[in-house]
């Protein structure tokens, strides 16, 4: 997973040029703050999803996280521009960056240098191009998500992730997928990095932001074509049973883009497989995104 460029602090520069200090604050204390943002190939050419609503959350993760941003929406969206454009990418993964740099060693790292990379790399499916047509196996995990007030759910910060580490590297060690993790009252929250909604008797239901999960882009798309689709999406607070009781299950994420679940705890999620209310939202998303249908929503920039 590499490219031939990538941008760090407002230049391009050869892959391998680009480096950081062993002191760097962000190694030792996880003080950074990102994105993920998917580059698709169009029939007219490659388009950058939702890219200013990403920039826009990294601006709110950095201000939560006291990380001054060194540059605006619009100068990270040309940012990625150029970086597709320079690295002749006709669909990518883009990873904006934005971290505390070397100068103390102090758990207060404000008087470190703030600096920031935009890198665009190749990468497919998350979960396996068959889990998005399949489905995938998950477990309920043993680690919570975060009670509130202790961390910042909300915001994409990068040590924060030690969570999601241990609930996917748990779910790998015991032979699944994924993990969905509960939050701190026992209620589903999301797994380690994506967005849940589950399916039952025909409505669609997805936890609220207050179950300690982040505000997913995807997920937010995914609410938008289900109710022009014409179902019901209602945020509620689910018990764990109503995994096992769901007739459809599936994960959002610009990672996972939208990806079924055919098991939870080994028990089978309706017929075991993709779901027909999921393979619609899916179809429309994908029809969308890859060019094929009308981009209604505003959701692609081209890159020109």
């Amino acid at each position: 997973m590499r490219a031939d460029y990538i941008w760090m602090n407002g230049k391009i520069i050869p892959w391998d040029e680009a480096q950081v200090h062993v002191f760097t604050h962000a190694l030792h204390y996880g003080s950074s703050v990102f994105e993920g943002i998917r580059v698709y190939e169009t029939p007219n050419g490659p388009a950058i999803f939702r890219g200013r609503e990403h920039y826009e959350r990294l601006l709110y993760s950095a201000k939560v996280a006291r990380i001054p941003s060194p540059y605006t929406v619009d100068e990270y969206l040309q940012a990625t521009i150029d970086t597709v454009k320079a690295n002749q990418q006709r669909s990518a993964y883009v990873r904006p960056l934005a971290f505390r740099g070397y100068n103390t060693l102090g758990v207060d790292g404000r008087g470190c240098p703030v600096e920031v990379i935009i890198a665009s790399v190749p990468w497919g499916a998350y979960l396996g191009k068959e889990g998005l047509e399949q489905g995938v196996d998950v477990q309920v995990s043993t680690w919570r998500r975060m009670a509130p007030d202790t961390l910042n759910a909300l915001a994409k910060i990068g040590g924060q992730y030690v969570n999601s580490q241990n609930i996917v590297m748990e779910a790998r060690d015991n032979g699944f997928a994924e993990g969905i993790a509960l939050d701190i009252n026992g209620y589903v929250s999301e797994g380690s990095g994506e967005n849940i909604f589950l399916i039952v008797k025909g409505k669609i239901y997805t936890p609220p932001l207050a179950n300690s999960i982040l505000g997913g882009i995807t997920r937010d798309c995914a609410t938008q074509i289900a109710q022009e689709l014409g179902y019901t999406v209602t945020e509620a607070v689910l018990p764990r049973e109503m995994l096992y009781m769901a007739d459809e299950i599936f994960f959002t994420g610009t990672a996972a883009e939208i990806t079924p679940v055919r098991s939870v705890d080994r028990l089978p999620v309706g017929e075991g497989k993709r779901g027909p209310i999921t393979e619609r939202i899916q179809a429309r998303f994908f029809g969308i995104v890859e060019g094929e249908l009308p981009d209604t929503y505003h959701w692609l920039t081209m890159v020109e």
